[in-house]
């Protein structure tokens, strides 16, 4: 049997485990331990995710209403920007 038949599947699940164990909404995040600055990233990072799920799931949000504040955001918007090509604007074009 041929091995990538068994490895990618696999591969596959864990990601998507990764992917959905810490949504925004989902109660990684409390009043007690709001969400900072490097989980702003991470929500940011799976934002599609986060709205593909939230079709199925009313609990899972694309943004955590329990943040820091102005850190989470930045961290957030950062991730967005950055994820979608954004920061693509800043390189330089090679000249032909």
């Amino acid at each position: 049997m041929n091995r990538r038949k068994i490895v990618y599947p696999i591969l596959i699940l864990l990601l998507i485990l990764v992917f959905t164990s810490c949504t925004p909404g989902s109660g990684a995040s409390s009043f007690d331990d709001p969400a900072g600055f490097f989980m702003g990233i991470w929500h940011g990072w799976i934002a599609p995710v986060s709205l593909f799920m939230g079709f199925f799931n009313s609990e899972i949000r694309v943004y955590e209403i329990h943040n820091t504040g102005w850190w989470y955001d930045f961290g957030f918007y950062m991730a967005i920007i950055s994820g979608f090509g954004g920061l693509s604007f800043f390189r330089k074009k090679d000249e032909k």
